[in-house]
């Protein structure tokens, strides 16, 4: 079994460390309106009904990572696994679509008469809102949570759930933080009309969400259209908000968020057909590491899948940077890409094997097939135009 060489305690501070920076990833975004409605509706409440909602929102992060720690453990699942389910992301779906009408409409949300019965009917909320977070963390690995998955999953089962509870924590805490301090808020202006244009505006980034992850499930089509549709929700919004009379301050949240959304769209391509970008991107297979490696080229391999925020990110914004399009014709780099949208358990075990725990990961091979650098979660071109070089120079340096 791998010791870490920084051990356990480092480690673990690692994982704390990197559970917090996962509320910067762009897969935890969608959550923030829920988180943000959660926060506003206890901000007034007594001291103890706020420690309750915060330990419920702890709760519900924390027996996700157990359950999902446990799997882990038990099943060697790899980060990000459970989006492989089509069942459940069309759960998520459903739950981010119906969340985004309750925050646009003010909606209270619907508690079984279960949790009345046992006295906890005011924190289904708080509790549902830490466990959505923590699942909607899953498809990203943002800084130094690849390395601590990494060194995670070489661990002992007890070790493994230890990790990802302390992942879990990092997660939940800015928010635990707010709710039992809420004074933090006290230099917001007053709620009003402003506000409520605010949460409309968060609403269409959870439906925009619910857009994204449905890619996964339908076709390129209907994913195109129902992305268009969106835009043209957000602009009719925005357009009905600047019109009707109410404060600069309302207008000024209304274009912004409707300015931010659109432009956003339209440069992720989300608004129009993809194409197979500037890398001529091919799926991997070992003929193809073969091959290249008899015409002495170097090779770029990515493991992603239809529901990975990040992967997505790199796609549209690292991918094709003429800086790295021009490595890669300089040095013919051959690019092959592994989808693991659905479960592949051949290739997760490649994953695994080559030093990746979850998505986004991408590896550079030199000519003579040996790997030379990895990349785990988000990086930079210059980072990749750099392995590419180094790549070739390996070859010269060995050759």
């Amino acid at each position: 079994m791998p010791a870490s060489a920084l051990g356990l305690p480092s480690e673990l501070a690692l994982a704390f460390l990197a559970g917090v920076l996962l509320n910067l990833t762009p897969c935890v975004l969608p959550v923030i309106p829920l988180k943000i409605r959660t926060i506003i509706h206890h901000a007034g409440a007594s001291p103890r009904q706020r420690v309750e909602a915060a330990v419920a929102f702890l709760a519900g992060t924390l027996l996700f990572f157990l359950a999902i720690g446990g799997a882990g453990a038990l099943l060697h699942w790899t980060w990000g696994v459970l989006f492989q389910s089509p069942a459940i992301i069309a759960f998520l779906i459903a739950m981010m679509a119906g969340f985004a009408a309750m925050i646009f409409f003010d909606i209270d949300m619907p508690v079984p008469a279960f949790a009345y019965r046992m006295g906890g009917g005011r924190h289904m909320e708080p509790l549902i809102s830490g466990v959505l977070a923590a699942i909607l963390s899953t498809p990203c690995t943002g800084p130094f949570l690849g390395g601590v998955l990494a060194f995670a999953l070489t661990q002992a089962p007890a070790v493994l759930v230890a990790v990802f509870l302390t992942i879990g924590l990092g997660l939940a805490l800015p928010y635990v933080v707010i709710l039992l301090h809420p004074s933090l808020l006290d230099r917001l202006p007053k709620a009003g009309e402003w506000s409520r244009r605010l949460r409309q505006a968060l609403a269409f980034l959870l439906l925009a969400s619910a857009v994204f992850f449905a890619g996964s499930l339908l076709s390129t089509h209907v994913t195109l259209w129902l992305w268009r549709a969106w835009a043209v929700g957000l602009a009719v919004w925005a357009g009905v908000a600047i019109v009707q009379r109410g404060t600069l301050t309302v207008r000024i949240v209304a274009i912004s968020a409707a300015a931010l959304g659109l432009s956003t769209a339209f440069a992720g391509g989300l608004l129009m057909l993809p194409h197979g970008g500037p890398l001529h991107w091919r799926p991997f297979t070992e003929a193809q590491l073969v091959a290249a490696r008899r015409a002495h080229r170097p090779v770029l391999v990515e493991f992603t899948a239809a529901w990975c925020i990040n992967c997505k990110i790199l796609e549209k914004t690292v991918y094709v940077a003429p800086a790295v399009v021009r490595a890669a014709q300089r040095e013919n780099l051959v690019a092959l890409r592994v989808d693991l949208t659905r479960p592949n358990p051949a290739m997760e075990r490649l994953l695994v094997k080559d030093g990746g725990a979850g998505l986004p990961f991408a590896e550079v091979r030199d000519p003579e097939g040996h790997m030379t650098e990895i990349f785990r979660g988000l990086f930079s071109p210059a980072a990749l135009v750099a392995a590419i070089d180094r790549s070739a120079s390996h070859l010269d340096m060995t050759g």
